[in-house]
């Protein structure tokens, strides 16, 4: 009898580790209320979502459309940068995976009047394992050169940036597929503490939008 209760304890508490990583998951997802997807420039933590299958799109920027980047902020003027050629990577073993790039550059206007930059670049890989490979040999490179990374969850982390002096903020993040990278600079000027806040809400409701926005919602998802 005692085997069987703390095998149903067991079970019992598994499925509230489930339960609890489906919640944190949708809450990324930028479905929901409102209250934690960023469209009223409201983010709670960016965390990690199940792996996903991904598609290239030409028109990147409308992933960032109808929804404040940050709190107080507008999007302005954007330039899609979508190339639909396939592109070959150098991967392990001598392996040449291919993938496709797409990205938006935009201006953001902030509550002050200031304007601040936003750039997204977004590499869908032909496998999961090749996109990997080229996340974790990009984090491995700027940890050599001692940016960093600061870590945002197992599948994503964060370095300072720079601008011609323009402080900034990039994100790196790998799901299934895709290798997506995110940077938000603010105006000439301005001091890293001072912008530190707005630049985490800015990259990662940018991240969150056009993760889910390149995801293919049919497809089954990959294995992790």
């Amino acid at each position: 009898m005692q085997g069987s209760r703390s095998a149903a304890l067991r079970r019992a508490r598994s499925a509230a580790l489930i339960g609890l990583a489906v919640a944190a998951s949708v809450g990324c997802s930028g479905g929901g209320n409102g209250d934690g997807d960023g469209r009223n420039g409201e983010t709670a933590k960016l965390t990690a979502r199940p792996p996903g299958a991904h598609s290239w799109t030409g028109t990147p920027c409308d992933l960032l459309a109808g929804a404040a980047p940050a709190e107080g902020f507008a999007l302005g003027s954007s330039t899609d940068s979508a190339s639909p050629d396939a592109r070959e990577d150098i991967g392990e073993n001598g392996a040449r995976p291919l993938y496709r790039r797409t990205g938006c550059l935009a201006d953001l206007k902030a509550p002050d009047g200031t304007f601040w930059k936003l750039s997204t670049t977004a590499s869908v890989y032909e496998d999961t394992e090749p996109a990997r490979h080229a996340y974790r040999l990009k984090e491995n490179l700027d940890r050599a050169h001692g940016r960093g990374p600061e870590k945002v969850h197992d599948a994503a982390y964060a370095i300072p940036a720079d601008d011609q002096g323009r402080p900034g903020r990039t994100l790196l993040l790998w799901n299934g597929d895709l290798v997506l990278t995110v940077s938000a600079y603010a105006p000439h000027g301005s001091t890293e503490p001072d912008v530190q806040k707005d630049l985490e809400q800015i990259v990662g409701n940018a991240a969150r939008r056009t993760e889910d926005g390149l995801r293919d919602h049919d497809a089954p998802s990959p294995a992790p």
